[in-house]
């Protein structure tokens, strides 16, 4: 479970990002729609061009709660594969264990399908993976581990307790929440992907770098 610590700071940068990373965040931005600090209510200078491309990068980084040089390594491999960079990325992103885990329904946000890898509850095609950043292929089953499954947090999953927090399962993945197993049935598109970024803005700060 989060600490208190943690809840304040990820909604004091859901503000600053103006996204909900947490359903915590999404309560406190309905109430408080704009940036913390005491210039938060004012209306903003316009922001300079580096400024726009660096919160839009921070989205896409806090949105799949990963680290500034897995971001670039993950721009990197984009940039290198056939396509629109800016798509590959987020197709790339979409299809870590944890991403798909969350998108499944199993966890409730980004933090708790992290530590659910992490702590060795996450199968895929009946092996135990406790990497977060692991790519799932199209075809791939992901299930919870049998001896989990009975577990609180997974029975709260398996009744659908997420779903007033989580938007619809995307159409790459087949979900059997009951029994707790998804399948990736495809590459994901990035228009189907459930993440508030300007994708363009992304790419446009790290070739200037």
């Amino acid at each position: 479970m989060p600490t208190k610590s943690q809840d304040r700071r990820k909604v004091r940068l859901s503000r600053a990002l103006g996204i909900a990373l947490t359903p915590k965040a999404a309560k406190y931005l309905e109430k408080r729609p704009y940036a913390p600090g005491e210039h938060g209510r004012t209306k903003r200078r316009q922001d300079s061009d580096y400024a726009v491309r660096l919160r839009e990068k921070q989205r896409l980084r806090e949105q799949y709660g990963i680290r500034e040089k897995q971001l670039r390594i993950q721009f990197e491999e984009a940039r290198r594969t056939a396509g629109l960079t800016g798509e590959n990325l987020v197709e790339q992103l979409e299809q870590r264990l944890d991403a798909l885990v969350l998108r499944a329904g199993f966890a409730r946000t980004t933090a708790q399908a992290r530590q659910f890898v992490v702590h060795r509850h996450i199968l895929v095609d009946g092996k135990i993976v406790d990497r977060p950043s692991f790519r799932v292929k199209p075809g791939q089953l992901i299930h919870v581990k049998a001896a989990s499954e009975g577990t609180e947090p997974f029975q709260v999953a398996a009744a659908g307790g997420h779903a007033d927090v989580l938007p619809p399962v995307p159409g790459y993945l087949e979900v059997e929440l009951s029994t707790l197993q998804a399948r990736l049935v495809r590459r994901p598109k990035r228009a189907e992907v459930p993440i508030t970024c300007e994708v363009q803005l992304v790419v446009e700060y790290y070739a200037a770098r």
